[in-house]
């Protein structure tokens, strides 16, 4: 098929990829304009830009798709088929309606659940035991349209939004020549989404990585590991602000927010939380060990901004 690609973030790159190997012309690529990155502030293309490219494949960086001279650059493309995954653009009617086939999204959720921009963070936040995939013919709604394929994975009590973030891209991948040759053959029936169980994964806020003490030792282990790698979950500990990559619940009690002994057991609302490891400001991620040999955490001290 003459494949028109929509996509940004590495999340994306998997499933262009397998539509290459997968035989199907990919005769453009969409991605979001280039971005100021590092301290130099130099524009940088993102993941899905730069693998096109070396590729050699077309790419347009349009700032909008609503644009009449990108929705015409669009129909001159004669697409069969728009694959979008990530893109980060809402895209018009037009543009949806542009293909011979209309656009499909790979989504990481298991729809209803986790419409939106960040469903890998939201359900490892939320505690859900299960995630997944869905091929989604879309339609102007946000994540809202019929499902073509879903696939779906457990959610171990160690996972991490990282982790999973990888799993769910190859699984994107995995699935989406199936579901375009599918489509093609008229052989896929998309299945209309519950009306019950519809949740939204909004974006997350930098403001929402600051960890809550008073919540339960269970909500902050997910928190932290739902927010691992990026945007990081952090707290003030002995005066400066540190990230905390990593950690476990532990049934030990003390009033929220006060270390417990000298190895960074942190007092939750319920339970506790030992920090495994973090990383201060300017610094490299350490364990531990490693932590404590040059910070000082002594028990009985306040953590928190509020303290």
């Amino acid at each position: 098929m003459r494949v028109a690609f929509m996509g940004t973030p590495d999340f994306a790159v998997p499933t262009l990829k397998a539509l290459m190997d997968g035989g199907h012309e990919i005769v453009a690529v969409y991605s979001q304009p280039p971005a100021p990155a590092g301290r130099g502030k130099k524009l940088r293309p993102s993941p899905v830009h730069a693998f096109a490219e070396a590729a050699g494949l077309s790419v347009f960086t349009p700032k909008s798709m609503r644009e009449k001279d990108t929705q015409a650059d669009l129909r001159a493309l004669d697409a069969d088929i728009a694959v979008v995954v990530a893109y980060g653009q809402i895209l018009p009617q037009t543009v949806l309606d542009t293909p011979k086939y209309g656009c499909v999204n790979v989504h990481a959720s298991l729809l209803p659940r986790w419409r939106g921009a960040a469903p890998i963070h939201r359900a490892v936040m939320a505690g859900d035991r299960k995630t997944g995939v869905c091929i989604m013919q879309m339609e102007a709604g946000l994540d809202t349209g019929p499902v073509l394929l879903r696939a779906e994975i457990e959610i171990a009590p160690d996972d991490t939004t990282l982790g999973l973030h990888d799993r769910l891209a190859q699984m994107g991948a995995d699935l989406i020549c199936r579901a375009i040759e599918g489509v093609e053959a008229g052989k896929l029936k998309a299945e209309p989404q519950d009306d019950i169980g519809v949740t939204y994964a909004k974006k997350i806020e930098k403001a929402e990585a600051r960890i809550d003490w008073t919540r339960p030792a269970t909500e902050v282990d997910r928190h932290v590991r739902g927010l691992f790698p990026f945007p990081g979950a952090w707290s003030e500990l002995g005066g400066e602000r540190v990230k905390i990559l990593s950690g476990h619940a532990e049934p030990k009690t003390g009033t929220a927010g006060t270390v417990l002994d000298e190895e960074m057991l942190v007092a939750c609302g319920e339970g506790a939380y030992r920090i495994d490891r973090a990383q201060r400001a300017g610094k490299a991620p350490m364990e531990r060990n490693e932590l404590l040999r040059g910070f000082s955490l002594p028990k009985d001290t306040k953590v928190g901004l509020d303290n």
